[in-house]
């Protein structure tokens, strides 16, 4: 982390101006370095050259990372631009819109984009590069720094992003976040038009369950965060909402939702007397909102094992919350067997998948020791007390459910 004056230089014109030179510098980073160590001191320069790398790897996350400015462990919490923009547009219906606990801005950046915003953190250096980056983007909105108290916020919306970190190690223990859950109520309480980013696997207390929207919101197949939405946020007290987005960052806002599962959590899962010709695996998002039972129910599919979310059927499914497998052969998981039949079908490009079982995927890769051009997937899972693979390949098809 660098310091808040620091970060006021690298903003500033000068800051900006070495970053420009440095981009254009080549040779070892021990060289390049030794090049800026002829001008700048040892803080500034570790400060430009990280900044340097900070926004390669940020390009993941947001499309302008070139000319915004990050620190580590807040562009690592930082919603990313697709997300951000998916969840700004909840609040376009609110004039002036206060993002709390705000970091560099992730949620920031989008939410000012229609709304006259207000970002708050506690951390002076990220407030100041969270300001950077909505004037880099021409954004109107300010940044102040401050410890969140209920009283402060003058909104007609909020946005939240509560510390999981406040001991130096993430948890999902909502008790342990900062603020508080008791301040957080004391802020619904005088503004009840909010949401609250948490981790997929945090619980809440039954009474925000009872009064919020819950929603939990994948990218690229990986569930990102959940969102808790309350008051006119909201669209329907006790729902719970997966949705998928688009990989893409630069995917038009009429195409970024690929898919919504949404319904009461917890619908049972019919049991598979077999297993089908195709087996289909939910996202991550609609496992971890436990809405698996909707898309079964939707597909006329069942789960192979209870408990476990590998489900199938006879036909195949082209559902974007679902990825669809089409069974080639299944046996129980024995190493040598296994490979065997992968290498009389050369077999030697694996991706290798498990649910409910110790196997770890590269290990068994070791184990099988298969070469051959042609691809297919392992999923590893419990059948009746043991462990069964199942070889498949991905099928792309039509639905072809009647």
């Amino acid at each position: 982390m660098i310091d808040a004056d620091t970060c006021e230089w690298l903003v500033g014109d000068g800051g900006r101006a070495w970053l420009a030179r440095a981009a254009e510098l080549t040779g070892t980073a021990v060289q390049r370095a030794a090049r800026l160590r002829r001008e700048l001191s040892a803080e500034r320069t570790a400060a430009v050259l990280g900044q340097l790398e900070l926004r390669e790897r940020a390009r993941a996350k947001f499309l302008a990372a070139d000319r915004l400015f990050f620190q580590a462990v807040p562009l690592e919490q930082a919603t990313d631009q697709a997300i951000a923009e998916y969840k700004a547009r909840r609040f376009d219906r609110f004039d002036r819109v206060s993002d709390l606990c705000c970091g560099i801005g992730g949620d920031l950046m989008s939410l000012a984009t229609k709304s006259q915003t207000i970002g708050l953190d506690r951390d002076p250096a990220v407030t100041v590069f969270a300001q950077a980056n909505l004037n880099a983007l021409g954004r109107p909105g300010q940044v102040a720094t401050m410890d969140f108290t209920p009283e402060a916020v003058a909104a007609d919306a909020w946005h939240i992003d509560p510390d999981r970190r406040p001991a130096g190690r993430r948890t999902t223990h909502l008790e342990i976040h900062e603020p508080r859950p008791d301040l957080i109520e004391q802020l619904f309480a005088r503004h009840p038009h909010g949401a609250i980013k948490l981790a997929p696997a945090t619980d809440l207390p039954l009474a925000w369950s009872t009064a919020a929207e819950r929603e939990w919101i994948s990218r690229a197949g990986e569930c990102k965060q959940q969102v808790v939405w309350f008051g006119d946020l909201s669209q329907g007290a006790g729902q719970v909402r997966a949705t998928l987005l688009a990989r893409a960052l630069d995917t038009p806002a009429d195409r970024a939702v690929l898919a919504t599962v949404a319904g009461p959590p917890s619908m049972e899962l019919p049991h598979a007397a077999a297993i089908g010709r195709y087996v289909l695996e939910p996202d991550a998002a609609v496992l971890a909102a436990d809405l698996a039972g909707h898309l079964a129910k939707q597909h006329s599919l069942a789960a192979i094992t209870p408990g476990i979310a590998y489900l199938t059927g006879d036909y195949a499914v082209a559902d974007p919350a679902l990825a669809c497998f089409e069974v080639l052969e299944s046996m129980p998981y024995r190493p040598a067997r296994l490979a065997a039949w992968l290498k009389e079908r050369h077999i030697g490009r694996l991706e290798i998948k498990k649910r409910g079982v110790t196997e770890d995927p590269a290990k068994v890769r070791k184990l099988l020791r298969v070469d051959g051009d042609n691809a297919a997937t392992i999923l590893l899972l419990p059948v009746a007390r043991s462990v069964t693979a199942i070889i498949a390949r991905r099928t792309a098809a039509r639905d072809e459910q009647p």
